[in-house]
């Protein structure tokens, strides 16, 4: 098996610590599905969120789908003007059998336009 990285993102509709967890979750629970991901292919996952958003740390929400033995680490994006509010970006490291070209990106709630080219 390789080694590959998958991205996503989302957008919260604002700092609120259960729309954090809904917003995480539901982007985590796609990304695994559309990559035919089980836990143990699970190396680590990194967040970052922009520097909007204070309510919790995002790898909170992870854990709450059993993730607790999975390194999880977050990180706040460099405050850019103009760009998007409210985000949270994931990059799962896991071993696959797929190709780069196989592999699901996954951008939700607004965040599409973060990556329209690989967003699906």
């Amino acid at each position: 098996m390789r080694v590959r990285a998958i991205r996503g993102a989302t957008q919260l509709r604002m700092d609120d610590q259960d729309e954090m967890a809904a917003a995480v979750i539901e982007l985590l629970a796609e990304l695994f599905e559309k990559n035919g991901l089980v836990k143990e292919d699970l190396i680590s996952i990194l967040f970052t969120s922009t520097p909007d958003l204070i309510c919790d740390f995002p790898a909170a929400a992870a854990r709450k789908l059993d993730l607790g033995d999975i390194p999880l680490i977050c990180a706040q994006e460099i405050q850019v003007p103009g760009a998007l509010p409210l985000v949270v970006r994931v990059m799962i490291h896991a071993y696959s059998e797929r190709s780069h070209g196989e592999i699901k990106h996954i951008y939700k709630r607004g965040a599409e336009v973060l990556r329209r080219d690989i967003a699906q």
